[in-house]
């Protein structure tokens, strides 16, 4: 496989779309299309190691409890169940990032972070979007005051139990990263 040539074709602020000329296997000619955060005109020039995102895991330990989002995703026209998320800003620290959304999307801290993946890709068919999975601790009580008026999230605290019941109903759109960590939850799995 050989890349030859990347092109920019859309220019929004958050997500644009790239146009890729490469040679497969047989030596013909493919072109591919892939949308991505970077603001970059060839986004594989990019350091790969660093992820555009962070999603994070909060276990509120005292309850022994998930604290899932449910959330509507334009992209769906619907509600979707994950967990918090967003973007690292530029000189922000992953750390501070998670801590950030967090709070902004559920109201509640960090009390300890417990794990930090590396850069990982969330649909490497359709973009190159990376994110970092981070494991955290929290407390406080449930808020959505601290929302942006495009998002409309309810907060969840989700039992082993109920984390069951939920990746078992057909009729809930779950982020693939949240339905494998809630079913590694329900199945006895700790946080």
């Amino acid at each position: 496989m050989k890349i030859n040539c990347v092109k920019k074709i859309t220019n929004c602020k958050y997500l644009n779309l790239f146009s890729i000329s490469y040679k497969d296997r047989a030596d013909r000619d493919k072109r591919w299309i892939f949308a991505s955060r970077s603001p970059r005109l060839n986004p594989l020039e990019r350091d790969q190691t660093i992820a555009d995102a962070v999603v994070v895991v909060p276990y509120y330990k005292n309850e022994e409890k998930l604290v899932l989002i449910k959330e509507f995703r334009v992209a769906l026209g619907d509600y979707q169940y994950g967990f918090p998320a967003g973007l690292v800003d530029k000189g922000e620290s992953v750390e501070d990032a998670g801590k950030r959304e967090l709070f902004e999307e559920t109201g509640l801290t960090v009390t300890r972070i417990t794990k930090k993946s590396p850069a990982i890709f969330s649909s490497s068919g359709l973009t190159d979007e990376s994110l970092y999975l981070l494991f955290v601790e929290c407390e406080g009580i449930p808020s959505t005051l601290y929302n942006e008026a495009s998002e409309d999230i309810e907060v969840l605290m989700v039992s082993r139990a109920a984390a069951k019941d939920l990746i078992r109903d057909e009729r809930i759109k779950f982020d693939v990263k949240s339905w494998i960590i809630l079913d590694f939850f329900a199945s006895g799995w700790g946080a």
